[in-house]
């Protein structure tokens, strides 16, 4: 019996990384996943241990000739966004994969904007909020402001979906949906690096641009494989929705982060809209993706162990809790409404007002539940609308984490009486994402309709 042809994607996220082996159809045939512990940097900070993970990938690739059943003809990588692997002339990892929520000094922070005409204008040309860390391209600036030394031995530096790929094939590559993922260095207004990166040096460390839906060959292992440079996790999930619908949409990627994606709308993020975290993406074809994000995964973790705590039930007990209409309808005449607790200017800035609730003044469980829910999606739907102005949409697609939510999920479609909202199951996303954007080399073949599951909610 022939072994079966498959496509090997790695997709590295902060907590479980996986291998999926998806045959032809799309369909995962294998799946592997492993946990690693963080280590620190040498200021004591969490970050990733890229030792570990490198040999975790290599490993892997290396168990790739043995397979009887499967024969792996291509590989691409999606990981998270915002993390460089700085390299040396060997190819070896000079410094730690710093963690994107390391605290970025003030100082560096006031003398990075004053040189380069303010915060404002910085943010409206990369269309990138001010994040610290999180603003990737920072990390180099305070390499080279803080530890010269180091910042000459680096030959290049990765972003992390691009490292994984040169642990494949060796060839050092950038990648657009990683350049243009709030890093501050891209000009959208332009469409090329930023004059910054130029001025200070950083473009020598950067390696050239490849096309996210090419691929490189690979040598040497004794088959005929290729390999993509890999892609941003946030711009990976889309691409199985815009391989399936052709009408404009919204799509809600719901995890840690609850970012809106709208293919449909390039228009840059204005100065109030910055503020608010609306921020552009580049697609995996180059194009804008006007975005928005909300913290509201952490936020929902963070507030079910408290309620738990509280109400002294199991940590994943709302779980067991389903959509009660009548129970919404009176917590709104019951409690005050966000608005009155906070201006509402504010209503999408920071954690929901859930926090500034009293959960003496809760009957039950299921009733703060509700209020939790209540007031995450109302920020969410603020936060959604900031994309929505220029490029309107008749449907909206949830993902991930929320979309198996009822009360978000009804909640949500509720508060977007003309637009039809939708649960949307992709089995792994992300990695489907990556499969796809090599789609045309391999295997080339039709795109399976099938792809996503989609639940439309009710208005009621």
């Amino acid at each position: 019996m022939s072994a079966l042809p498959v496509i090997a994607v790695f997709d590295v996220g902060k907590t479980n990384k996986k291998i999926f082996l998806f045959n032809e159809q799309y369909a995962i045939v294998e799946e592997r996943s492993v946990q690693f512990p963080e280590t620190t940097d040498e200021d004591g900070d969490p970050c990733e241990d890229i030792d570990q993970l490198t040999d975790w990938v290599k490993e892997s690739l290396r168990g790739f000739d043995a397979l009887r059943d499967f024969e792996v003809k291509a590989i691409n990588f999606s990981a998270y966004g915002a993390s460089f692997v700085h390299l040396d002339a060997r190819g070896k990892p000079l410094l730690p994969l710093y963690n994107y929520l390391k605290p970025y000094p003030e100082n560096l922070q006031r003398q990075f904007y004053d040189a380069y005409g303010g915060e404002t204008e910085m943010s409206m040309h990369t269309a990138s909020p001010v994040l610290g860390s999180l603003n990737s391209g920072m990390q180099l600036y305070r390499l080279k402001q803080e530890r010269e030394a180091i910042f000459d031995k680096i030959d290049c530096s990765l972003h992390l979906p691009q490292y994984l790929s040169f642990l494949a094939s060796g060839a050092k590559y950038s990648d657009i949906t990683s350049i243009g993922c709030h890093t501050l260095l891209w000009d959208f207004s332009q469409h090329r690096y930023h004059q910054w990166v130029y001025r200070e040096g950083i473009i020598g460390k950067l390696a050239p641009i490849f096309p996210s839906d090419e691929t490189i060959r690979l040598a040497g292992n004794g088959a005929e494989r290729m390999a993509g440079i890999g892609l941003h996790d946030s711009s990976a999930a889309l691409i199985p929705y815009l391989a399936a619908f052709e009408e404009p949409f919204i799509l809600v990627s719901t995890g840690t982060w609850c970012i809106s994606l709208n293919p449909f709308n390039p228009s840059r993020p204005n100065a109030e809209e910055l503020k608010q975290d609306c921020l552009c993406y580049l697609a995996y074809t180059g194009k804008n993706v006007k975005a928005s994000r909300l913290f509201a995964g952490y936020e929902h973790e963070q507030q079910v162990k408290k309620l738990a705590e509280y109400f002294h039930v199991a940590p994943h007990y709302y779980e067991t809790v389903f959509y009660d209409r009548s129970l919404v309808a009176a917590l709104g005449k019951r409690l005050p409404s966000i608005e009155k607790i906070r201006k509402e200017s504010d209503a999408q800035a920071g954690a929901s007002a859930f926090g500034e609730r009293a959960l003496s003044s809760f009957n039950s469980y299921e009733e703060a539940y509700h209020q939790l829910m209540v007031d995450i999606v109302r920020q969410q739907v603020a936060s959604t609308k900031l994309i929505m102005p220029d490029a309107p949409v008749k449907r909206i697609f949830v993902d991930g984490g929320f979309s198996r939510n009822t009360l978000f999920m009804h909640l949500l479609s509720q508060s977007f009486p003309g637009i039809e909202v939708y649960a949307a199951a992709v089995p792994q996303a992300t990695a489907i994402g990556a499969a796809l954007a090599i789609h045309q080399r391999w295997p080339g073949k039709q795109i399976p309709a099938n792809i996503i599951e989609l639940k439309l909610y009710p208005k009621f």
